[in-house]
């Protein structure tokens, strides 16, 4: 019954992954997509993206950390495989969601699940590539163009060596609109022997359950649903031994956000770090009505400074605490 910390593009980086995890309740991780084309990748770029690589692909607090890799050139998918692999990944993983216009122009992501022999050759050419005592696993939506493709493509899946699936219960054109397909992974997953894992609108403990219910995976990947509500998992762990635990207050999550920017401070100019705060405390807003109340305020901030400082303000709070949607 393991919880999955989703890999975002452009926000679910090395610091934000450190900061979660010693919150609790997370039991892997999954890198951001590094970018497979033409030319071999040198070290720095796997580092880069999973620095975690110098600590056993482990966090600071101990948990796992797979490398996701995209890309469409199943040969040079299988280098960069083996690569991750002798740098000390623990598991790679292949990108077959990302429903961004500009990967799937350049044929990378979502796109691919329109060819499901050309995701067997990928994952294929990967498993062959990296240890056998190395997990290849692979995450995907429901379909390109509509939601009819998730039982073909997890099949190729299976049937080229990946031994879990994540599915997101969307297709691309649905892309992170409400509601997601839950049931839709379940035919997937009567359809294949790999160990399929459920992604997709979980954004509290109730979700978390009624998710499980209706796909019928023991384990789940949440992304956003944490980003908003840094506790979730923690929250989520009590509810299976039947407990519960007092919910995350604002200043602890400003706190965390805090610990997070100093992080961020040591890898990025600070304008950049700006963005990546503004990023977090939008995704704040729906678990915290703190944040909803700073929110006209904080997005108007350029600097670290007065941003850090902005989040520490007491805020006029509406009657009712907003709640994750």
């Amino acid at each position: 019954m393991r919880i999955i910390l989703a890999p975002m593009e452009g926000l679910v980086d090395a610091p934000i992954r450190e900061t979660l995890t010693k919150v609790g309740g997370i039991d892997r991780c999954v890198t951001e997509f590094i970018r497979v084309t033409h030319g071999m990748l040198p070290p720095r770029i796997f580092y880069k993206y999973a620095p975690e690589l110098h600590n056993n692909a482990l966090t600071e607090v101990g948990t796992p950390v797979a490398v996701q890799l995209l890309g469409s050139n199943a040969e040079m998918m299988g280098r960069h495989g083996a690569k991750a692999a002798e740098l000390g990944a623990g598991q790679v993983d292949i990108n077959f969601g990302c429903p961004a216009k500009t990967v799937n122009k350049h044929k990378g992501g979502c796109v691919l699940m329109r060819e499901p022999e050309l995701m067997y050759d990928i994952t294929a050419a990967v498993r062959k590539a990296v240890p056998a005592n190395i997990p290849v696993t692979a995450k995907m939506r429901l379909g390109y163009d509509d939601r009819s493709m998730g039982v073909a493509c997890g099949q190729a899946l299976e049937a080229a060596g990946a031994s879990e699936i994540v599915i997101h219960a969307r297709s691309k054109v649905d892309g992170y609109k409400p509601p997601a397909y839950w049931e839709e992974i379940a035919k997937v997953r009567e359809a294949v022997q790999s160990h399929v894992i459920a992604n997709g609108e979980i954004w509290t403990v109730e979700d978390y359950w009624r998710c499980r219910k209706v796909s019928g995976c023991d384990d789940v990947m949440i992304g956003r649903g944490l980003i908003a509500r840094p506790d979730l998992a923690a929250q989520i762990k009590a509810s299976q031994q039947g407990d519960s635990i007092e919910p995350m207050a604002w200043p602890e999550a400003v706190a965390l956000v805090r610990e997070y920017a100093a992080a961020l401070q040591t890898r990025l100019e600070d304008k950049y770090v700006t963005g990546r705060i503004k990023q977090w405390l939008n995704y704040l807003r729906q678990g915290f009505a703190e944040a909803e109340a700073l929110w006209p305020q904080a997005r108007k901030l350029r600097d670290v400074a007065p941003m850090l400082a902005c989040l520490g303000q007491p805020v006029d709070l509406p009657t009712q605490r907003t709640n994750a949607a």
